[in-house]
């Protein structure tokens, strides 16, 4: 596919010159995702992506424990892998093909890996800057091989690759996600200044309110292979102690069932490989009382989910463990830390700037898959709807305590 820059050299997504022609491999098996090793090593030193979804790992271990196989629901990756005139990897678009059996409809979907409740935060893709919008034209040149898929989802993407798809075919945007980052100064005391009143007022009371009553805490960072399994073990039970609070901002168990905590194992172990994973541990009195799980991608800490025990909650011992993590990240150089998205006070309160992740959907223009679009999000509202009225009954017949 030859790659043209635009005459006027001003769009967000300009072509850079030296893209003259890109080729595509499509990749649908788990062994030739595997294979892709040598290319994502190529792309992570020159891709801005520094969320650890767009891993090679979380990719292999999201397939080995999630990828769905029955008479209503059957996945399989459609990995597409474009590479330059040189043979040099320019973008890898991690594809998931998902055929849905509802009634009498069949519905073929594509999106990119990580359809799951809360897991894979978001969504996007290894790109070299400035190969947006030629790789993108060459994924739907790919496309037109499989004529069977209704639509395309775009969920949680950057905006320069939401504007290439937008340029190249007709998306409906939807509401964005919104991600907070943290950009790291050179010492501690410094991002302390930076931070309001009330804000340094609390820290200080998190603090004080530990030693005034006689308790010392240790900061434990668990790196390890082997201390990072042991350290999830007490991260999940943390985890879910928090959910089951009745009190406070509610957050829901992410990691609720068998599946989710040996993926949960299984991608923290194949990253820990890489030394990406960080456990951050608050012991008090020889027992882990909070602990905040984080990947260490490039120059950036990523704050994945937490958990503490509700019986130290009037220290605020997460706020604690939160502000030894910043310290932990500016001690190492890095130059951002990243507090996940979900616009919570318990991020906003460090001054975080919004990063906007679009979320498009690329729908065929087919008469047909039209059609199954909207029956699709007519029978998704409804059963959104029913699951909200039987939340709903649950609370009235039998409200927390």
């Amino acid at each position: 596919m030859t790659v043209d820059r635009p005459a006027n050299g001003s769009s967000a997504n300009r072509v850079s010159t030296v893209e003259a022609r890109i080729t595509t491999e499509v990749v649908t098996s788990v062994e030739g995702m595997r294979a892709l090793q040598p290319d994502y090593e190529q792309l992570y030193p020159l891709s801005p992506n520094l969320l650890p979804f767009a891993r090679q790992e979380w990719h292999l271990a999201w397939c080995a424990h999630f990828l769905k196989r029955s008479a209503l629901v059957n996945q399989h990756p459609l990995f597409c892998v474009m590479r330059g005139a040189a043979g040099e990897c320019v973008a890898i678009f991690p594809l998931l093909r998902t055929v849905r059996h509802i009634g009498t409809f069949r519905f073929v979907t594509l999106s990119l890996i990580g359809p799951d409740r809360g897991l894979t935060e978001m969504r996007d893709p290894l790109i070299r800057p400035g190969c947006e919008r030629p790789a993108v034209r060459a994924l739907h040149e790919v496309l037109r091989q499989y004529p069977d898929w209704d639509w395309i989802q775009w969920s949680g993407i950057s905006t320069l690759l939401a504007q290439a798809v937008s340029y190249e075919s007709a998306a409906q945007w939807h509401e964005p996600r919104d991600d907070y980052l943290l950009d790291l100064p050179g010492s501690w005391q410094e991002f302390r200044a930076g931070l309001r009143r009330n804000i340094r007022e609390s820290l200080r009371h998190c603090y004080n309110s530990l030693r005034r009553d006689g308790h010392e805490f240790e900061f434990v960072v668990a790196r390890e292979r082997s201390d990072v399994r042991a350290a999830l073990t007490r991260f999940l039970e943390l985890h879910a102690r928090r959910a089951e609070m009745s009190w406070g901002t509610p957050h829901p168990n992410r990691f609720d069932s068998a599946a989710k905590q040996a993926f949960l194992y299984d991608v923290c172990d194949r990253l820990a490989q890489r030394d990406a994973v960080r456990v951050f541990q608050l012991r008090i009195a020889g027992q882990i009382v909070a602990s905040r799980l984080a990947f260490v991608i490039g120059d950036s800490l990523y704050l994945y989910y937490s958990g503490f025990d509700p019986a130290w909650a009037r220290y605020s011992v997460m706020t604690t463990t939160v502000a030894e993590a910043i310290k932990y990240a500016i001690g190492a150089g890095l130059r951002t830390l990243n507090l996940s998205p979900t616009a919570e006070q318990s991020k906003l309160r460090w001054r975080p700037r919004l990063v906007e992740f679009p979320c498009l959907i690329v729908r065929r223009e087919l008469l047909s898959s039209r059609l199954k679009y909207q029956a699709y999000r007519v029978t998704r509202t409804a059963a959104l709807s029913a699951m909200g009225s039987r939340l709903r009954e649950m609370l009235r017949t039998h409200p927390p305590h």
